[in-house]
């Protein structure tokens, strides 16, 4: 089965119980099985600057899911959670944001979905904990851990 890195955050809410209920109701064990889960990390806003603090963690799955199915899977998640993709400001606060950061070794670019996530490289506040949990792994040929190294990570706090 293909390995997966899947990200979670939010910050509208109790964040925390959000991600902890949003990943087991991901991984159900059938379709989508945890192999591992970051600590959570209360992290900076990124992109809309003047809002809350989000709350970030990864996962590590193997699937029985296509990458699209993976990311359906995904969406109903979220809303599940209460978020609404057409009011929302991208960027913005919301109860719950899952990405799907990569799957095997697939390279995907469609409208509806491009792996590895387009932005992994840059965003501290996802390669913290997904280098935790993977801290030797590389993703499109490139090492999370060198790629941790180049970006900035002033105001991440791992979280007890």
């Amino acid at each position: 089965m293909p390995r997966a890195y899947v990200a979670f955050g939010g910050n509208v809410g109790d964040a925390r119980d959000t991600i902890r209920r949003a990943i087991d109701a991901f991984c159900d064990g059938a379709h989508v099985t945890l192999l591992a889960r970051s600590s959570d990390y209360r992290t900076p806003p990124w992109g809309v600057t003047d809002q809350a603090p989000f709350i970030n963690a990864c996962i590590a799955v193997e699937t029985r899911l296509s990458p699209r199915d993976l990311l359906e899977r995904a969406q109903e998640v979220e809303r599940s959670f209460g978020r609404d993709r057409q009011r929302e400001t991208r960027w913005g606060p919301r109860t719950l944001d899952i990405d799907i950061l990569s799957y095997g070794n697939t390279a995907i670019d469609d409208p509806m979905l491009t792996l590895p996530h387009p932005r992994l490289f840059e965003r501290a506040f996802v390669l913290v904990p997904l280098v935790e949990i993977a801290p030797d792994a590389t993703i499109g040929g490139r090492s999370l851990r060198e790629a941790l190294e180049r970006v900035d990570r002033t105001g991440i706090e791992k979280l007890a």
